[in-house]
């Protein structure tokens, strides 16, 4: 049973079809922020082993410590009335699992009954770490998946089928507008698509259904402001800022990203000085979509390198001063965005 690959991301279409075509395997581990997926793919395991329902062979824990003695009960124990079992272990903390419960935890995971499916669901901010004993031998004896935020093409079909079954019609330009809003997390993004396809009047969504119904990230209203903001518009920069703070969003968490948000700038503006390409430019911004990195490079070309350069080490002061402590949070950002906007 192979461990999916560092460097390749889920496909998720094809381990359905697999799944589905060669059966459970005896040991999954899943994993990843994007957690509609890992759920939806749990759910297919739970149908292939127990035909839809939850029975007499389904065992299901939810702890950060690993009852050994119940596992390997449950492991052992035969199907009763089916043909298989299912032992669904949530929340583990496989991190800390060591020595003696490592090594007794290998022997029952590497003795798995043909009949038996064990599946470790983590949470979706739990990070195993692949460098740990016990995370290798999971990944050995069983299939590791990471459930990734999804490419471009995948999620921007996957908005436009949502909308469908809603009977809407949406054009690829706004559902990557949806995505830039909302954000690229599946279970964030279907009840916003909800809201939205209520909200329009006719048969196709807008962008301007999508600005007037649906929940902004933070991230989105970021870049919103940071724009104003490096453009020399404090006035509205500071209006932004004020909805994010009565949204009650954490001042350091808004610096955070608005130090993000002017790196991220500084390094497309350095890309396009240098001649660099989209790869190069996606790679130093880590950012994952075109259209983003599109709307990145338009506002990055509104101000000198030099300028940007001057912003980056600003909010790297206004983050120490916030750390440090003894000053008010929301002045400090209010003193920043006003420098920002006035470069000095």
């Amino acid at each position: 049973m192979a461990a999916q690959s560092k460097k390749s991301k889920l496909n998720y279409s094809e381990e359905v079809r697999a799944l589905r075509s060669g059966g459970p395997e005896r040991l999954y581990l899943l994993y990843g922020e994007e957690d509609y997926l890992r759920e939806q793919f749990l759910s297919e395991i739970k149908k292939l082993c127990l035909g839809g329902a939850d029975d007499f062979n389904y065992r299901r824990t939810d702890s950060p410590a690993l009852d050994l003695s119940a596992l390997e009960r449950d492991v052992d124990a035969m199907p009763f009335m089916g043909e298989r079992t299912l032992i669904e272990l949530r929340g583990v903390d496989i991190n800390r699992i060591r020595d003696a419960a490592l090594e007794r935890l290998a022997a029952i995971v590497s003795d798995i009954p043909d009949y038996c499916t064990v599946v470790f669901v983590m949470d979706s901010g739990y990070s195993p770490d692949g460098r740990l004993g016990s995370v290798k031998m999971l990944k050995k004896h069983g299939k590791a998946l990471e459930f990734s935020v999804q490419e471009q093409s995948q999620l921007t079909a996957w908005v436009t089928r949502r909308y469908s079954a809603l009977g809407k019609h949406i054009s690829r330009a706004d559902a990557e507008h949806m995505i830039f809003v909302s954000g690229s997390l599946m279970t964030r993004l279907i009840p916003e698509i909800e809201k939205v396809a209520s909200y329009a009047a006719g048969d196709t969504v807008t962008a301007a259904d999508i600005d007037a119904a649906a929940q902004r990230i933070p991230e989105a209203n970021v870049f919103e402001m940071t724009e104003m903001a490096a453009s020399g518009n404090y006035d509205g920069a500071a209006r932004v800022l004020s909805e994010l703070l009565d949204a009650r969003e954490a001042p350091i968490m808004l610096l955070a990203l608005i130090g993000q948000q002017f790196r991220r700038l500084y390094a497309a503006a350095l890309c396009a000085e240098a001649g660099a390409g989209a790869d190069k430019m996606k790679e130093l911004t880590e950012v994952k979509y075109d259209f983003i990195l599109t709307k990145l490079r338009a506002a990055a070309r509104r101000q000198s390198a030099a300028q940007l350069a001057f912003a980056v080490s600003l909010c790297a002061e206004y983050d120490y001063r916030m750390k440090s402590g003894g000053e008010d949070e929301e002045e400090l950002i209010k003193e920043l965005l006003a420098r920002l906007a006035a470069g000095v």
